[in-house]
This record gives C-alpha cells, sequence and structure tokens, in this order.
C-alpha cells in the first residue's frame, strides 16, 4: 500500500483520532545477567559471554540476580508505581534467538504497577506495569531488507541472551507521534537518572514498541491496534507512528478492515510493513515459571532504595526553578531549565548561584555557551564560573569578554578567570571610564546626540560602536545604553 499523505491535518483526517500505547524495554545496567553469572557487557565477541544457564540447556537452574530487582525497583519508584509482590513466567514461543523455546517474564501479577510520567508541557502518561523479563539473542539476517522472510542465512549471537530488562507499558494515554516522542525522551531521562540504564538507544538498551489504532472521533470504542516493534530511535518511532496512522485512515476510508498484526518499520523505504499476524496472550501459554520462587520485597528493603536513589528528575528541575522563579524572564526559561537537568549541569547550576552569581545569566551561558563542551563544563569550578558571572553582571567585563573567557574556561577547566583575562590583555571599562569616553564623543557628534535627545533611539548604536571602536570591542554595550540614557533624562 502507498501512503499519499503524512499528516492527519486534511480534511478526510479530520474525522479520526488516534490512540498509541509504548513499550519500552530497557536494559539494566548489571554487571552480570539476570539468571547466571555471565558478564552483562555490549559489544563484546559473539557468544562468548554465555553458559548452558543463558542457553537453556537441560539440568541448567535460574539463580535471581539481587541487583535487577532492586533496579527494577528504582525504576518503579521513579514512574510513581506501586512497588508489589510479584511472580516470574513462562512465556512460551519459538524464535531462533530463544535456545530454551521459551521467556522467562512476568505476566498478570507485575512488580510495579499503576504508575505515571508528566510530560514537560504538563500532559499526563499512565505507567500500566514495569515489570522484570531476561533479553533474548540477537539474530543477523543475511538479505538486502534485514528481515528474516528474505534471508539466505542467519547468524545469532547469544551474548544478549539472559540480560534483565524492565519494560515499561504505558497507558493508551498518547495521541500523536509528537506526544510519542516527548514520552520516551521523558522517560528515558527518568530512567537513566535512576542509574539503573544507560538508556542508550544506538546500542540497543533502550527499544520501543508502538501500538497504534485509530478511530473515529465519535466513536467510543478503540480501533484494532497493530504493533510496530523495535524501533530504536525517536526519528524512527514518529515516522513509524505517523505511517501506521495514515496506513490504518486510509484502510477505515477505503471501506476495509484493519488487522491486528505486528509490524516493522523499514527505515530506508520510512513505512511499516506486516512480520505476523499478532498473537494474543493466550497464543504464548503463559505459566508461572516453576523454577523460581515467587518475588516478594520487604518494605525495609524499598524503603532502603527509595532513600538511597539519585534525585529525581521532576526535583531537580525544581530546585533549578525556585533558584529562578523571580526572575522576569520566568516563563521563558522554563524549556531552558530542561535542558540544563538533560544536560546534568543542574548541580553546576546550584553550586554557582551558591556563590552569588545571577541565577538567570548563569543558567543562560550553561545553556548556551557550555552547550557545544558539555563534559568540559562539567568539570568547571563553580567557583570561578560564579566569580565571572559576577564580572559581568557589575560591567566589569562585557557580555562579549565573558563569552570569551568562558570558552577559554572550557578548553581549560584548570586555568583560572584572572589568569585569561591576562593572557588574552582583556581590559575592564567600568562606568567612570565609559561615562569619560561618551563626554568626549557628545562634544564631539554633537549633531547625533541631539537627535538622540530629541528622542532618536536609533542614534544609541551609533556611540555604542564608536564607544566599541575606542575600546577595542571591550566596552559593555548595556552600560553605554544606560549612560546615555541616564544623560539624556538629565
Amino acid at each position: 500500500m502507498t501512503i499519499q499523505n503524512n499528516s492527519t491535518d486534511d480534511s478526510e483526517y479530520s474525522e479520526y483520532e488516534p490512540t498509541i500505547g509504548l513499550e519500552v524495554h530497557c536494559e539494566l545496567k548489571t554487571a552480570t545477567k539476570l539468571w547466571c553469572g555471565c558478564k552483562n557487557s555490549f559489544g563484546e565477541q559473539p557468544n562468548t559471554l554465555i553458559c548452558p544457564v543463558c542457553l537453556g540447556l537441560p539440568g541448567s537452574l535460574p539463580v535471581l540476580n539481587k541487583k535487577a530487582v532492586e533496579y527494577a525497583i528504582r525504576i518503579g519508584l521513579a514512574l510513581n508505581c506501586t512497588v508489589q509482590p510479584s511472580i516470574f513466567h513462562r512465556k512460551n514461543y519459538f524464535y531462533p534467538d530463544m535456545p530454551k523455546d521459551f521467556q522467562i517474564s512476568q505476566y498478570d501479577i507485575p512488580i510495579n504497577t499503576d504508575g505515571y510520567v508528566l510530560l514537560t508541557d504538563g500532559s499526563k502518561v499512565g505507567i500500566v506495569r514495569a515489570h522484570i523479563e531476561e533479553d533474548t539473542g540477537k539474530s543477523t539476517h543475511f538479505s538486502s531488507s534485514g528481515r528474516i522472510h528474505e534471508s539466505t542465512a542467519t547468524l545469532i549471537d547469544y551474548n544478549r541472551a539472559g540480560i534483565p530488562l524492565v519494560e515499561i507499558v504505558s497507558a493508551p494515554d498518547i495521541t500523536s507521534s509528537e506526544m510519542a516522542k516527548s514520552y520516551v525522551n521523558e522517560l528515558r531521562n527518568i530512567i537513566v537518572a535512576t542509574g539503573a540504564t544507560d538508556g542508550k538507544m544506538e546500542e540497543g538498551s533502550l527499544r520501543v514498541d508502538a501500538n497504534v489504532s485509530v478511530k473515529k472521533k465519535d466513536q467510543i470504542e478503540l480501533g484494532t491496534r497493530c504493533e510496530i516493534k523495535n524501533l530504536n530511535s525517536l526519528r524512527s518511532l514518529g515516522k513509524a507512528i505517523d505511517y501506521e496512522i495514515d496506513r490504518q485512515i486510509q484502510l477505515l476510508n477505503s471501506q476495509k478492515k484493519v488487522i491486528q498484526q505486528t509490524r516493522h518499520f523499514n527505515e530506508d523505504l520510512n513505512q511499516t510493513v506486516t512480520l505476523r499476524t499478532k498473537e494474543e496472550a493466550e497464543d504464548y501459554r503463559y505459566f508461572p515459571e516453576p523454577d523460581l520462587v515467587s518475588l516478594n520485597p520487604t518494605g525495609e528493603w524499598i524503603n532502603e532504595i527509595k532513600l538511597n536513589m539519585p534525585k529525581l528528575l521532576i526535583d531537580r528541575r525544581q530546585s533549578v526553578i525556585e533558584l529562578i522563579k523571580d526572575s522576569k524572564e520566568m516563563s521563558q526559561l522554563i524549556g531552558t531549565v530542561n535542558t540544563l537537568v538533560d544536560q546534568q549541569l543542574d548541580t553546576l547550576f546550584i553550586e554557582t548561584v551558591g556563590f552569588g552569581s545571577d541565577p538567570t545569566l548563569t543558567l543562560k551561558r550553561l545553556t548556551n555557551e557550555a552547550a557545544n563542551s558539555i563534559d568540559a563544563a562539567k568539570k568547571l569550578n563553580s567557583k570561578e564560573l560564579a566569580y565571572l558571572i559576577n564580572l559581568e553582571t557589575s560591567g566589569k567585563v562585557s557580555s562579549t569578554q565573558s563569552k570569551a573567557i568562558l570558552s577559554n574556561l572550557l578548553e581549560n577547566t584548570s586555568e583560572t578567570v584572572d589568569s585569561i583575562i591576562s593572557r588574552l590583555n582583556i581590559q575592564s571599562f567600568g562606568d567612570k571610564e565609559i561615562e569619560q569616553l561618551l563626554d568626549n564623543l557628545i562634544l564631539e557628534k554633537q549633531d547625533e546626540f541631539k537627535r538622540f535627545v530629541d528622542g532618536d533611539d536609533k542614534v544609541i548604536q551609533f556611540f555604542i560602536g564608536q564607544v566599541m571602536k575606542l575600546t577595542k570591542g571591550q566596552a559593555n554595550g548595556k552600560s553605554v545604553t544606560q549612560i546615555l540614557l541616564k544623560k539624556r533624562n538629565g
């Protein structure tokens, strides 16, 4: 099927609304796998991190990794879930990268339930569950599309088999591809902040399945859903959802049925293609894992985990907001606060403001001038940074000079602000020096100053340019403006 439209804004599309739920699989950052002592590591030589347990050989028995459970509880707490007793099930299906022919997962009694994620625009997405399961191996199919149905051969690497996962299932609260991307981005930031996962989509440690359906706006019952598997970037997620929404709407407009199925997103064609008819839960023949006892974390252990968790994302944002709440630019700075926290520069910001720097200017310098040197910025001395910001706010250095000093500081974080000022031969032009320069210029440029006095504010730029020329660009333009206005107002 060829899709002609990639937007649901057109008139023929306006009567429909999409419903989207996401399943996010994140690999946990444990030292070893979920059921055995094999190393949990990415990028090793194929089939070098395996043993009888992760291969499911006869007679081998799983032993639960306690750290994986702790990380799962951290994720549950960060997602505002209820942490509860749970049990493991066998999810039975055959696939070449599943040597046991079943996956150990959690079915109807997961460890985390009923949570939510607040997006940065204030909207809320419910979390149905966040449960523990094992990862599968990785198949490499030799075909032009990389899919099994066209391949002439398949190689399997079992290094990934048995790596601990948490699968986070959202409620069907998402209504667009943009909202889906915002949710995954926010979710990733939250779970990475817990220390439970590195969230690297490019390495497969964070993967997304999207369940998409459409229905008429006046229809109560949800439409038939299709699941798009293994989306490994926000770009792919957005494009796959948009295509699938358009595909289903065109089917319905043609009086055809949407068939429930599992689909794959073809990156080259930017479209989804059928993989298989969608299985229902009963097709997996779930039953309790006979080799594992129920998982019942004590309240004391959960409280201990909660006390030792890193500061949650929402709390970190709030700590920054508290310091800029009196700023006149507060409403425009919320997005900048999110950027600061995402870049993990909020601790540096708080320490710098603690040394007396202006919060708004500090926020701007860290999210603008330091944005391309995040690793170096994390090494900045907060006291030196505060000193630099204070030099700028007091007018002792101009904004241009301040940016130049910060750039040099990022190149060598062990250098001091004063040594950079000395090395660059930066001169400080305070208000007195600038006023003297302006007095001389006013005598020379009386016609221009008269125009300014008569109300022509454009002349300010002329005087700023003249002062900058005399000071070789080292004067503070704001100070020039303020002094000129003061002179005009008497």
